[in-house]
């Protein structure tokens, strides 16, 4: 049986996006990486093989024959001096003292020498490929037959070079592709990580949006739902207190019917469903004809409004503005006694001021969100006023009176006309 919860499904689906998008992109940067490494040896072989063949072809026109071999063009060129090596060996063909240059940079073996240059003799044919020097070093070798001018070999120029300078540039340039291709694949595995979250990220909003709309509704419907059910009980059990208990339990029904508009309005405005309806409204007639129509449970409400229009959604507005009052009228009172709650309009502010206990400064900041309320509410209400002004380009602010209350200020965009 699959115990994974939806949370852990979309963790695991970001984990399984990483590592696709981090397979493919490591799988490309191996290929990349082999084709550089193996690019730079064979651009490494073709250095000195054309060290090598610049040796060999110049020498080649260096040396004289006219029966007999002269090297004197041979010991003045600077190539006689320098790496890469090399020797000219009779090769098998009419004797003559062979020629070693005075650059000794690879100790080789003169029978190794005397075998390329007897090949290249031989076969009148280019030699060339790897021998071992006598201290074990692989080196590369090129022998090339000399001609007379009538076409006919009678020699061998053979040159040597170490390709141990190449062969430690090109570990050097593999370990750095190595680790730059490492590297690599960590950042992009990070990143991978990052955008996979990023493209669940509506999925999981939507998740938690869900979740915690279910948790609102069995939070905020349990109270009222076991109050309805304790009254129809008693109303039961005791026909006699039906008149009393019948106005008690409208009033619990239209709570309830309220909480879950509340909930339902948070629900569209949190996935974006809710569009707004702007249009010029007067803020202190809307805020007048709210608290007329608000039942007021024996509270004291007094209004202050000077005219101010505000471009607005009309029901929104009356949503929030309402669950303000409702606020103040539940919770903002001192225990016993009556609310006292005073609304001011102006500038297209709405204050609500009451004298209840006022709110925690240390939660000031938190007073808006699901269950931060300090009044025992559970703070649906309070969200939602934070959601409209959001929506309008307001403001929700809450602060406490120096003389006792707590304050709830809405501020809107004031409209231009």
């Amino acid at each position: 049986m699959n115990t994974y919860s939806s949370a852990d499904r979309l963790r695991r689906l970001r984990w399984l996006l990483t590592a696709l998008f981090t397979v493919m992109n490591a799988l490309g940067l191996i290929v990349f990486a082999w084709l550089l490494i193996n690019e730079d040896g064979d651009q490494g072989e073709e250095r000195v093989d054309a060290a090598l063949a610049q040796v060999t072809s110049s020498v080649s026109r260096l040396v004289s024959y006219d029966g007999t071999v002269s090297f004197g063009l041979v010991n003045t060129d600077v190539l006689n001096d320098r790496c890469p090596q090399f020797a000219i060996l009779p090769g098998g063909a009419p004797a003559f003292q062979a020629h070693l240059s005075r650059a000794n940079c690879v100790p080789m073996s003169p029978q190794v020498l005397n075998g390329l240059a007897s090949e290249a003799a031989r076969t009148g044919k280019l030699v060339q490929g790897h021998q071992r020097a006598t201290d074990g070093e692989v080196v590369k070798v090129r022998a090339e037959p000399l001609r007379d001018t009538d076409g006919k070999v009678f020699a061998a120029v053979v040159a040597v070079q170490s390709t141990a300078a190449e062969d430690d540039a090109h570990t050097q340039f593999t370990l750095l592709v190595i680790g730059g291709t490492v590297l690599l694949v960590a950042v992009l595995g990070f990143a991978g990580h990052l955008l996979s979250g990023r493209s669940i990220r509506p999925a999981a909003a939507a998740l938690q949006q869900q979740e915690v709309l279910l948790a609102e509704t069995a939070h905020d419907l349990r109270t009222p739902v076991a109050a309805l059910r304790a009254l129809a009980e008693t109303a039961m059990t005791n026909p006699a207190q039906s008149a009393e208990l019948l106005p008690r339990t409208v009033r619990l029904a239209a709570r309830m019917g309220g909480i879950i508009d509340d909930l339902l309005v948070r629900a569209r405005l949190a996935a974006g469903v809710e569009q707004l309806s702007l249009q010029p409204i007067w803020l202190d007639q809307l805020v007048v004809g709210v608290v007329e129509d608000t039942a007021t449970d024996s509270a004291e409400i007094t209004v202050t409004a000077a005219p101010t229009k505000v471009n607005a959604d009309p029901a929104l507005l009356q949503r929030a503005i309402g669950n303000l009052l409702d606020n103040a009228v539940r919770y903002g009172r001192q225990p016993g006694a009556k609310a006292f709650v005073h609304l001011t309009v102006a500038g297209g502010t709405v204050t609500v001021a009451d004298h209840g206990p006022g709110i925690d400064t240390t939660m000031a900041d938190d007073a808006f969100d699901r269950f931060a309320s300090t009044g025992g509410s559970s703070g649906l209400g309070l969200s939602i006023v934070r959601w409209v002004a959001q929506s309008h380009g307001g403001t929700l602010a809450v602060y406490n009176a120096d003389e006792g209350g707590a304050i709830f200020e809405l501020r809107l965009p004031v409209s231009p006309n």
